[in-house]
């Protein structure tokens, strides 16, 4: 039998708004009593009883067994859901800087306190690939998880690839119609896919990675000479999170540009849409698509996740809790396109091979296989210059084991 949810909301901006008119919309066994707000002065056509600028307001009040959490500071985020964490208060929290960074903490505290924390809405906002890990991946030997997780930048790139838009005026209409902050570099720099494939990765791995061991380089330094060498190798750019075994323990993640060539699902993935490609044993390459930005795809994950509570529905962690010895690696190469103006950047990189090379008075650029720690310790020398880094999407295999192989290896250990 369903509970009745008496829920207090944390934040009443485009989530916010968006989860408002879908529960208006539909006859649920759920009541928002109380809204807290950062400025009280802002107009709004609710009751101004139903806002509060005082989280205790919500937190203390015995009334209220659900909290939504949907604000955007990350720090204030995590004391409101480990306090209700704590107050025995179920929570559904939309916030992927957060819970990437303090998910161990988290789970530890929902088997401490017997409360459940459902974040479905953090993760390629209509998607419901939480759920799908949980549960209808959670007995499979996992391979690989990749996709396009963040639609502001999606619709940059679209807008670039489709309609010869210049990226300052793809960002700006990206901003227009609310798909990108005022300051975009969570975006465009691949920060908000990076927390995003953190959580993913726990739930398909039960590893968890400190977002920052994630190497992100973003589309922010994108030129017209990086479009151009992919137009002309009929590929387009899309902004990738991956994450894939590469060996029978061994896991790896990265966000980078990929050159996408038209047999990948991701190909046609455009504007602010998200897409996960997943990879498994069992239920082989399978594909999900949905609209990842906005207020009212968000607010469905949301809403679908306050629904679940109804039911005192939680994550169960099995992969995490079944201790299967997985761990995080940055010991592969990739093979990467380097758009670039110092030749120093090259032997910095220290290229395993070099398999294409091209030089002209406006720019250069080399094909090559690269270690992904020599990335990582370079990273933010890269982004100071006028460089543009992007995964070929070839995998190279030295230290790493094809997919059936690991397959192979898994089937036989059991």
């Amino acid at each position: 039998m369903s509970k009745n949810l008496k829920i207090g909301l944390f934040g009443f901006g485009v989530v916010g708004q968006g989860l408002l008119d879908i529960i208006q919309s539909q006859n649920l066994n759920l009541e928002i009593i109380k809204i807290a707000i950062k400025d009280p002065r802002k107009k709004r056509t609710l009751n101004k009883d139903l806002f509060t600028t005082d989280k205790n307001e919500i937190l203390n009040n015995s009334e209220i067994n659900t909290i939504v959490e949907l604000i955007n500071d990350a720090d204030a985020a995590y004391e409101i859901v480990t306090t209700a964490l704590k107050n025995g208060k179920n929570v559904v929290s939309a916030n992927k800087k957060m819970i990437a960074t303090h998910l161990k903490e988290l789970v530890d505290l929902q088997q401490k306190h017997g409360t459940s924390l459902l974040y479905e809405g953090a993760v390629c906002g209509s998607i419901p690939i939480i759920r799908n890990l949980e549960e209808y991946y959670d007995n499979e030997l996992f391979h690989a998880l990749s996709g396009i997780f963040n639609g502001s930048s999606n619709y940059i790139l679209s807008k670039i690839f489709n309609e010869n838009q210049s990226y300052d005026s793809a960002l700006k209409e990206a901003q227009d119609l609310g798909f990108a902050e005022t300051d975009p570099i969570l975006d465009v720099g691949g920060y908000d896919p990076k927390y995003k494939l953190a959580i993913a990765t726990a739930h398909a791995y039960g590893l968890f990675v400190n977002p920052d061991a994630i190497l992100n380089i973003g589309i922010q330094n994108l030129s017209q000479h990086d479009i151009k060498y992919a137009r002309e190798k009929n590929f387009k750019i899309k902004l990738v999170p991956t994450a894939r075994k590469v060996n029978t323990k061994d896991i790896v993640t990265y966000v980078l540009p990929k050159l996408v060539a038209k047999d990948d699902f991701l190909y046609n993935v455009e504007n602010e849409y998200n897409a996960v490609t997943v990879q498994a044993a069992f239920a082989d390459k399978q594909f999900f698509f949905g609209k990842g930005a906005g207020g009212h795809p968000t607010g469905a994950a949301v809403l679908s996740d306050i629904a679940a509570l109804r039911y005192d529905y939680r994550y169960e962690y099995k992969k995490y809790h079944s201790e299967n010895g997985v761990k995080h690696t940055e010991d592969i190469l990739l093979e990467i396109y380097l758009r670039f103006a110092d030749e120093d950047l090259v032997s910095l990189l220290e290229f395993d091979n070099i398999s294409e090379r091209y030089a002209a008075s406006e720019y250069k650029y080399v094909i090559g296989t690269v270690k992904l720690e020599s990335l990582i310790k370079n990273r933010d020398l890269l982004l100071d210059k006028d460089v543009f880094v992007a995964y070929t999407g070839r995998q190279i295999y030295k230290k790493e084991q094809v997919a059936e192989n690991i397959y192979a290896e898994e089937l036989a250990a059991l």
